[in-house]
């Protein structure tokens, strides 16, 4: 496949925030209804929130504080609840990719009949959820590229399963990209989200199902990101500039070619042992590569804008920082028991991420990578 397509309007760079109320003036008189969805309190007291949710707002503006990780079928279900009456027009997400998955997948259920959370988990599964909001992503991190993808992750841990929903009617209608917006975040938050976008963009880059513009866009945004990761620990606002692209463009690349094994083996990581997204995925790159290696064009390229010779010198760079960040860079260290890498690796085989892998991927083998991460 060599086709490339992302409606996003993007606003990226410092200040761009200032740009949403414009934006909003552009919506019919009739459909001013507007939920922002945020991951705290603080964020809604941000000077362009709080004056949509002022009493002269000509926006008809009701706000929502989700504080989850990961957010369950259960959660969603219940913010869903709390929000279908209003039944917005545009719903804001402002926050990390916890965030922007709710607010995109909140659109896909207004106009919905659901009595519980069952009845949402088998609309998931069917697949056949269509957006009735357009919604706008402002995200606080640099790392999912969520803002510009038309899917959303929801874990499901009664099910033992991560789902998808997803649309490709259900793009942001726009992305606020502001690096003022993350600056000031908890290191190891910085790191973790920072290399999960690197994982983003490796991962568009070698996917089966690549092409020529997810590959250009991948390459950018991991020079962007590896040339600028080091100063997040002086907390640089160039450096979170250069996070913010590079995430931006990492999403990008991949909202056309989805993840491949990293994401695939990660998710029981995260589910199981609550390592974080980023973390777990960080851990996975240089044993993937090695794998991918005989089997991806162009590794020479991709090697280069990381900045290492061969895996070795990869995991070398990316246990470095997570060390730094104060952060554990093996499974052991994150607590993992080592009798339960092959139920873990059992699990590690998702649909639509392991199938998108150019090396195929056995549970053999993946335990074989879970066991070189161990300690």
């Amino acid at each position: 496949m060599n086709s490339y397509y992302n409606p996003v309007h993007t606003f990226q760079g410092p200040g761009s925030l200032a740009q949403l109320p414009e934006l909003l003036q552009s919506l019919p008189k009739d459909q001013r209804r507007v939920l922002i969805l945020a991951w705290s309190e603080g964020a809604l007291r941000q000077p362009v929130f709080a004056g949509l949710l002022a009493e002269n707002s000509e926006f008809e503006v009701r706000s929502l504080v989700f504080t989850a990780s990961n957010p369950t079928v259960d959660q969603l279900f219940d913010a869903w609840k709390d929000t279908c009456e209003f039944c917005p027009h545009v719903v804001i997400g402002v926050g990390g990719g916890t965030i922007l998955d709710v607010a995109k997948s909140l659109c896909c259920l207004y106009g919905c009949e659901l009595n519980s959370a069952d009845d949402l988990r088998r609309r998931i599964v069917a697949g056949d959820l269509k957006p009735a909001a357009r919604w706008i992503g402002v995200p606080t991190t640099a790392g999912t590229g969520s803002e510009v993808t038309c899917w959303a992750t929801i874990w499901d841990p009664e099910r033992d399963a991560k789902r998808s929903l997803e649309s490709k009617e259900n793009y942001a209608w726009a992305a606020f990209v502001d690096p003022e917006l993350a600056q000031g975040m908890p290191i190891k938050l910085a790191i973790s989200s920072a290399l999960d976008a690197v994982a983003h963009a490796v991962e568009s880059y070698w996917a089966r199902r690549t092409n020529a513009v997810s590959r250009a866009l991948a390459l950018e945004a991991i020079r962007t990101i590896m040339g600028q990761i080091d100063n997040l620990f002086s907390d640089q606002i160039e450096a979170h500039d250069a996070m913010a692209r590079g995430s931006m463009l990492a999403g990008l690349a991949f909202s056309n070619t989805k993840t491949t094994a990293c994401h695939s083996i990660s998710y029981p990581l995260t589910m199981h042992y609550g390592i974080p997204h980023g973390a777990a995925v960080a851990m996975l790159l240089a044993p993937v590569l090695e794998m991918n290696v005989p089997v991806t064009s162009g590794m020479d390229r991709l090697l280069e804008a990381l900045g290492a010779e061969n895996a070795a010198g990869l995991k070398k760079r990316v246990s470095d920082l997570l060390e730094r960040s104060g952060q554990p860079s093996t499974l052991k260290g994150w607590g993992v028991r080592r009798g339960d890498l092959t139920r873990l690796a059992a699990l590690g085989i998702t649909k639509g991420r392991a199938d998108n892998n150019p090396a195929e991927l056995k549970s053999e083998k993946i335990e074989r990578m879970l066991n070189s991460i161990y300690e």
